[in-house]
């Protein structure tokens, strides 16, 4: 084991001119309707020049205890590391109906800065660990190669840990353990790290981080197999990678998903994230390289669970502004994104999912904590299987090879049921540009596994311009649930 450093701890009265007094007030609803079916209740838990000039980065998890923490960094300008940047924390015990008021995990004198959060909890001993990259002179892109802990032109590998559900806390330093000296900048991507739950890795902390290599940007997979004892780095995943999240799938792979545009990226690992498949682009996820997440719905049930195979994810679901955050959940491992919502359709910015309990219930609920309004506010959130409105079965367009302008042309929208009980008979309809149309067209009753095939007739104007349309398919059923299939069609002259 390689010589690790152990820093300084801070205590839950450390209070700075950074901290806050209160609780702000609810942004879209008040805190009386956080448990409300079918609501989106949010509430803004830091705001820009209250406390701090500028707050971002955010992080969360829930406790063994219950307890939701809310990390993110207090930040003199809006500018990354090197900064004297200083990592806090809220507590809620009730859920995130209300908030206790901020805490700092750690905060240095200038030049040093300390951020970029990510909040991983043990499972088996409760201990919570808060990653987070510590810096003096420089940052990721000017970071020098090596692993001296003392080198202040290094950017280093630093966490706290908490072993009282969050009240105080120590920091640890582990770059000399963990970083390959070939490496130039290394920081921990911000969210939430996973335990994995089942097979032959089962206990495993993962939390990933971002590489410098040669000029290049890679994924790693940092882990430990004794409870935070001693850490490993896996093999670096790239170039091409950016912030990038870990989930563990109903088979005990773990899927690895990255910041990328146009698309995300990901990639797959059988070994417990040591090593991972080439990356490869997931169509159904735009993005505008911008950090998101992906969870698992309900992490510690079997694999014979309904639910096994549900999957949460969060980013700004566009692909040239960090705008429109959209949850999404996927009920084959991600293999498929049926199911959407916008939570915020104007500015939004990085994202963080955590289950509430265990997924389980009828209508379970999520915590999400994001960046709003260009960055003037942390955000809390939190959303049911109500609010979100979807139906575990995938949409897909299968457009003929050309839709001619001034003609109707047959357009095969096929739907196939994830369920486990049979959905009762529903609708389809096309989403299309302004002067087209198209019928919306029954869908039947579909058995577990079921599939069904529909014609639908699109009819393109005399007038549309030739070239590719994006159009979106919509499944109805019960006439509250929806899924979604996207597709581009192309126009040609008649």
């Amino acid at each position: 084991m390689q010589r690790r450093v152990t820093l300084a701890a801070a205590t839950a009265t450390a209070v700075l001119a950074l901290l806050a007094a209160g609780t702000p007030a609810a942004h879209t609803a008040d805190q009386q309707a956080a448990h409300t079916p079918g609501t989106l209740a949010s509430q803004d838990i830091a705001t820009a020049g209250t406390g701090s000039p500028y707050y971002r980065i955010p992080a969360l998890t829930r406790t063994t205890k219950g307890t939701l923490i809310a990390a993110y960094d207090a930040r003199p300008t809006l500018g990354d590391l090197p900064s004297n940047i200083g990592v806090v924390i809220r507590r809620s015990t009730d859920n995130g109906a209300t908030w206790q008021a901020q805490q700092v995990v750690r905060k240095e004198a200038a030049p040093k800065g300390n951020g970029d959060p990510s909040l991983l909890v043990d499972r088996e001993t409760g201990r919570i660990f808060a990653f987070y990259s510590s810096t003096v002179n420089q940052g990721y892109f000017g970071s020098a190669t090596g692993n001296d802990e003392n080198d202040p032109n290094v950017q280093q590998a630093d966490y706290s840990y908490s072993d009282d559900d969050g009240l105080t806390w120590k920091h640890e330093r582990i770059t000399a353990e963990i970083k390959n000296p070939a490496w130039a900048g290394m920081f921990a991507a911000s969210g939430e790290g996973i335990q994995l739950r089942h097979g032959q890795y089962a206990g495993r902390l993962i939390q990933q981080y971002a590489v410098r290599y040669n000029g290049g940007n890679y994924a790693l997979s940092v882990y430990s197999d004794d409870h935070g004892a001693t850490w490993k780095a896996g093999q670096l995943l790239g170039p091409g990678a950016d912030e990038n999240k870990t989930v563990e799938l109903s088979d005990g792979r773990v899927m690895l998903n990255s910041r990328s545009a146009p698309y995300r990226k990901v990639a797959y690992s059988s070994d417990g994230g040591v090593t991972y498949t080439p990356f490869q682009q997931d169509t159904e996820l735009p993005d505008p390289a911008n950090n998101g997440s992906v969870a698992r719905f309900a992490p510690g049930v079997s694999a014979s669970h309904p639910r096994a195979k549900w999957l949460m994810f969060s980013n700004t679901a566009t692909t040239n502004s960090r705008s429109n955050l959209t949850v999404r959940l996927s009920c084959d491992d991600g293999r498929t994104w049926p199911v959407r919502k916008t939570a915020e359709a104007g500015s939004a910015a990085y994202s963080t999912l955590t289950p509430l309990s265990d997924g389980t219930s009828a209508n379970p609920r999520v915590g999400m904590l994001w960046e709003r309004a260009n960055y003037q506010h942390i955000t809390y959130s939190s959303f049911d299987l109500q609010w979100l409105g979807g139906v575990c079965a995938p949409v897909t367009v299968t457009p003929p090879a050309s839709l001619p302008a001034g003609r109707t042309t047959t357009v095969t929208v096929r739907v196939v049921s994830q369920n486990d009980v049979t959905l009762p008979g529903g609708k389809v309809s096309l989403t299309l540009p302004a002067g087209w149309s198209a019928p919306e067209v029954p869908v039947p009753a579909l058995n577990p596994g079921q599939g069904a095939n529909m014609q639908i007739p699109v009819t393109v104007p005399a007038g549309a311009t030739a070239g590719s349309v994006k159009a979106t398919a919509k499944y109805t059923v019960r006439d509250r649930q929806h899924s979604y299939g996207d597709t581009t069609f192309t126009v040609t002259a008649p």
